[in-house]
C-alpha cells in the first residue's frame, strides 16, 4: 500500500487544494517548506533540545544554524559541520506531510571519519563513505508518527536516500543520490 493510499481522504483533497495540485504524488513531491522554516530536535544522546528558526525572510539565519549544527554534532568527539539546507528542508516538509510538529528524535547526524570508520569496523550497515560525514545525512524518528509512515513520507519526496530501520526503530534520511533500502 503507498503512502498516499493510507491517509485521510479528507488530508488528501485538503493538500490537493491548498497546493492546487490536481494529483497528489506531485503535490507530495513538491511539498515545500514555508518562508518561515522551524525544527525542534531532541538528541537521544545527550538530551539536550532545540527549538530554532533557522530560515526567514528569505535569508537562513546564521546563529540559528550554528546552534542546529551543534545539537547535530558527533557526541563522540564534540565536532560539528555545517549541516545542509536541503537536509533541513527535508526534516521541515516531513514534519509538514506527517502533520506532526513534534521533535525529531535524533539518532545520529554528523559522525567524524573517525567516529564512521569505528562504525563501519563493527557494522556492515555503515557506509565508508556515509553522507553522515558531509552533513547530508540524519537517522531520526519522529515521535507521534509511526516509522513506517515517516519512511513512507521520506520515499515520497524524492529528494535523496531513505533507509529503514525499523528493530533500531529509526529512518535514515540523506540529500544525496535518490535510492532506498
Amino acid at each position: 500500500m503507498d503512502f498516499e493510499d493510507r491517509l485521510p481522504r479528507r488530508r488528501i483533497l485538503a493538500w490537493s487544494a491548498a497546493l492546487g495540485a490536481a494529483a497528489l504524488p506531485r503535490a507530495v513531491w513538491a511539498a515545500a517548506p514555508k518562508d518561515e522554516r522551524s525544527l525542534r530536535f531532541y538528541n537521544l544522546h545527550t538530551g539536550e533540545t532545540l527549538n530554532c528558526t533557522y530560515w526567514a525572510d528569505g535569508h537562513d539565519i546564521p546563529a540559528a544554524r550554528r546552534e542546529i549544527d551543534h545539537i547535530l554534532r558527533d557526541f563522540r568527539t564534540d565536532e560539528t559541520i555545517a549541516i545542509d539546507i536541503g537536509l533541513l528542508d527535508t526534516l521541515v516538509s516531513l514534519q509538514a506531510l506527517l502533520d506532526n510538529p513534534a521533535p525529531f528524535n535524533v539518532i545520529s547526524g554528523y559522525r567524524s571519519p573517525q567516529t564512521n570508520a569505528a562504525l563501519a569496523q563493527n557494522s556492515s550497515a555503515v557506509a565508508k563513505k556515509s553522507y553522515h560525514m558531509k552533513g547530508l545525512a540524519i537517522d531520526v524518528r519522529l515521535p507521534g508518527s509511526p516509522l513506517e509512515d515517516l519512511r513512507s513520507a521520506a520515499l515520497s519526496l524524492r529528494r535523496g536516500g531513505v533507509g529503514y530501520y525499523p528493530r533500531s526503530e529509526f529512518v535514515h534520511i540523506d540529500v544525496g543520490p535518490l535510492r532506498a533500502w
